[in-house]
């Protein structure tokens, strides 16, 4: 995939995209889409796209609902890079009190966003999974996000999207057991977790050409 000066990718999802950019004069943030955007500057200094960051810390699926129109449609993206599910899953956990997003429900408002997404301006889609839950690889929140994981396998291949396998490259990782961290609580990267996101993320598409 060969991106053009002219291009706009925008990134949406919780705060693994969101990370910094509220205090970014450039609203890039300083995770893994601040990574992706300085590898793309530098390798085509001339004819690199623009990156735009939606990331709101604390997103499900159906917060993504309520403002794709304005955060998505509205910025007439060329790319669309969508990384959702962490929370969906983990609120199940830490806050069993609220009304809970399950993977049924996830994979009928996934679908309906990239539908609205093509529909309405033809963008490309690239797909992440979600990643980790815990560094624990058995926990039961790593489990059950196995669910969600492969409902954006599902919406890729439906959909002819770019697939991120970015929790498998968490999952391998952590069963290489480097003794080093990719999280500063289980959830939220580190230098080490953002760099994993990015190179998964640039691995996938630049393979997407060949």
């Amino acid at each position: 995939m060969k991106f053009q000066r002219s291009d706009r990718i925008v990134f949406i999802g919780d705060s693994i995209t969101e990370w910094g950019r509220w205090e970014d004069p450039e609203g890039i943030g300083t995770g893994y889409v601040r990574l992706i955007h300085d590898y793309l500057v530098s390798c085509d200094p001339k004819n690199f796209p623009e990156v735009v960051n939606r990331g709101v810390g604390g997103d499900r699926i159906t917060d993504l609902l309520s403002r794709w129109e304005e955060d998505v449609i509205q910025q007439n993206p060329d790319y669309v890079s969508v990384s959702i599910g962490i929370n969906d899953v983990w609120r199940q956990f830490d806050h069993p009190e609220m009304e809970q997003v399950y993977p049924e429900q996830f994979a009928e408002i996934y679908e309906q966003l990239l539908t609205r997404t093509i529909k309405k301006t033809g963008a490309k889609l690239i797909l992440m999974e979600p990643t980790i839950i815990g560094e624990d690889i058995r926990s039961k929140s790593n489990q059950k996000l196995v669910s969600y994981v492969e409902i954006v396998g599902k919406m890729a291949e439906r959909f002819q999207a770019v697939l991120v396998p970015t929790h498998s490259k968490f999952i391998s990782f952590l069963k290489a057991n480097t003794g080093k961290k990719v999280t500063t609580d289980g959830v939220h990267m580190n230098s080490l977790g953002n760099m994993l996101m990015a190179h998964t993320w640039i691995k996938a598409v630049e393979s997407a050409d060949q």
